[in-house]
């Protein structure tokens, strides 16, 4: 009789929401900015009357992207899952439209890390893993749990580690 998994019940760091709405925050005022350079163009140079409903457009457009980007780090926090095995590795996440991924361990052909700017300020680490014909990646995990869980992974499916 084959093995019953359990639903996944290793979250991300908690850290991970701080640097969700930082990079939210960044992106938010680049486009705020671009926006209203254009409206002080269309204003200046008295663009055609269409350009500047299509600004407006944009701009309610921006500033409801901008709320939904304060929601959306804490539901992905809440919902984001993954356990390993030394049969699968298991992903789950998504709040609207679920998905649990399991990926077995005889498929992964490699494992890395990886750290931007943003995640190395906080000390956070994304795990990629690769098999044939996808990639998987596990963000926003506590250095000390990240390399712990590359290193498992690594054994189980018996892959050399590769840094970017």
């Amino acid at each position: 009789m084959p093995e019953q998994l359990q639903t996944p019940q290793n979250r991300l760091s908690k850290k991970s929401v701080n640097v969700w709405l930082l990079d939210e925050t960044i992106e938010n005022v680049i486009g705020f900015v671009v926006l209203i350079v254009l409206f002080f163009l269309d204003y200046y140079f008295d663009w055609v009357n269409w350009i500047g409903w299509i600004l407006i457009a944009l701009a309610v457009i921006s500033v409801l992207g901008a709320l939904w980007g304060f929601i959306r780090p804490s539901l992905l926090y809440k919902h984001w899952r993954y356990d390993i095995s030394e049969e699968f590795l298991q992903l789950k996440f998504g709040a609207i439209k679920e998905e649990h991924q399991l990926v077995p361990m005889t498929k992964i052909q490699s494992v890395s890390t990886k750290q931007g700017p943003l995640m190395r300020k906080y000390d956070l680490y994304s795990i990629s893993v690769q098999t044939m014909g996808s990639t998987h990646t596990i963000q926003m995990l506590d250095k000390d749990v990240a390399m712990e869980l590359r290193n498992r992974i690594a054994h189980y499916a018996k892959v050399e580690e590769m840094d970017e």
